[in-house]
């Protein structure tokens, strides 16, 4: 190991750095409330504290909403902030960019909360609880602390590191493409999600779907004079389910086992208003799981015909009504043979003393984005997915330990030390 990166390495403060996850959970910043700017505008503070410039802006939501590739969003907003922070010095564009969201999911029910308060940030031995702790403020603050040692170490890069902090990852990546928007890029970009100590080269899509399924009304006590919209809804859903075991037929090998990487849900079902009234609406929303590769329109199309085909008197009278609201996450992948893929592995193995696997997420990411925008990327950070959005939500803090010295290693070395 060399001078430069051993001394990276040493100037590492794990102490700071929990305290600093600590910090940075207790900050409510649930996708689209202001403490989501709140926190936006401490990153920016931190990052300049590091000796880094950092470019902090008001996004236009009027005009990204009209540019092509708008993501969509699912939480309602009045305002958002994007925040890049670059090292000073050095040459032509960062040679990578550490990108992880600041946004978070809401708590649900505080009940099933241990102690009650989702934003506590409570220690217990080795492992940190709280929302978005996992997904993915420990992630974050990894970002931050390779930024911190670099400064505290007093390397001078010959190429710039670049840390991008977004907002609304959750609802579809406004903040990763209004940051790609305005111009920011990097040759590489690791994204610090929860990986479980893999490294993540691939993503499935997401897209947000809306039905509305017709009833007809007429008093509960003759029901027999209305239809139902709650029992059209049956066979709409069971269709749904037929596509979800199609189309998860033939598993790609790097989906590592996972017998379902692209799963079709319906998450939420609204019928009715008035107990004594046969229902004539039934409203659900759900996601529908992308392959790679996959063209999102062609996947749209697909769930669409199903829907349509539906043998049915009634749905053949009164076909569903199919919507596209919220998130679009599209598929996305590192390019294969990419350098990034190596060097990632030889960091994280010379940190470790293991070599990670390599596999793929069943889920959407801002990976699609920057890949998309022309920067290879790939995910690799502290946290286990399963935890994610989970009143148990946690993040190991010894995973937190080992991401932080893989990505500075990995940074002093992509970027080179003078």
């Amino acid at each position: 190991m060399h001078d430069a990166e051993a001394r990276v390495l040493n100037a590492l403060d794990e102490a700071e750095t929990v305290n600093l996850l600590a910090e940075t959970v207790r900050v409510p910043s649930v996708t689209g409330t202001d403490a989501e700017s709140d926190l936006q505008h401490r990153m920016a503070r931190l990052l300049t504290e590091a000796g880094m410039d950092v470019d902090v802006w008001k996004l236009d939501l009027t005009d990204l909403t009209t540019r092509p590739g708008f993501p969509g969003t699912e939480a309602p907003r009045s305002e958002g902030y994007g925040v890049v922070a670059v090292t000073p010095g050095g040459e032509g564009p960062p040679a990578l960019a550490l990108q992880g969201h600041v946004d978070v999911v809401p708590t649900g029910d505080l009940a099933k909360w241990e102690g009650s308060d989702p934003f506590a940030a409570r220690i217990t031995g080795d492992v940190l609880h709280g929302r978005g702790a996992c997904d993915m403020k420990a992630g974050l603050v990894a970002n931050l602390a390779v930024a911190r040692a670099i400064e505290r170490a007093g390397i001078e890069l010959a190429r710039p590191l670049a840390v991008h902090c977004v907002i609304s990852e959750e609802d579809g990546g406004l903040g990763a493409f209004a940051t790609l928007a305005r111009g920011h890029t990097a040759e590489a970009a690791v994204i610090s999600e929860p990986t479980s100590g893999a490294v993540i080269t691939a993503n499935a899509g997401a897209l947000t779907f809306r039905l509305e399924i017709a009833g007809r009304a007429a008093h509960g006590a003759t029901r027999y004079e209305g239809v139902n919209a709650i029992e059209a809804f049956w066979p709409v859903f069971q269709a749904i389910r037929r596509l979800e075991a199609e189309r998860n037929r033939d598993v790609p090998e790097l989906f590592a086992g996972n017998a379902m990487p692209y799963p079709i849900e319906v998450g939420t079902v609204r019928a009715g208003d008035w107990a004594s009234t046969v229902p004539d609406l039934l409203v659900a929303e759900g996601r529908l799981g992308v392959r790679l590769e996959e063209d999102p329109a062609a996947a749209r199309a697909a769930f669409e015909q199903v829907l349509a085909e539906v043998d049915d008197p009634w749905l053949r009278a009164n076909p569903p009504v199919v919507t596209w609201p919220g998130g679009q996450f599209a598929s996305g992948r590192l390019p294969a043979g990419h350098e990034l893929l190596g060097q990632v592995n030889r960091a994280v193995e010379e940190t470790t003393g293991a070599r990670p696997a390599q596999t793929a997420a069943p889920y959407g990411s801002d990976l699609r984005l920057y890949t998309a925008g022309g920067i290879p990327t790939l995910h690799y950070g502290p946290g286990d997915v399963r935890f994610a959005h989970a009143p148990r939500e946690q993040v190991e803090l010894r995973e937190l330990r080992e991401v932080t010295r893989a990505l500075a290693l990995l940074a002093v070395r992509r970027c080179a030390a003078l």
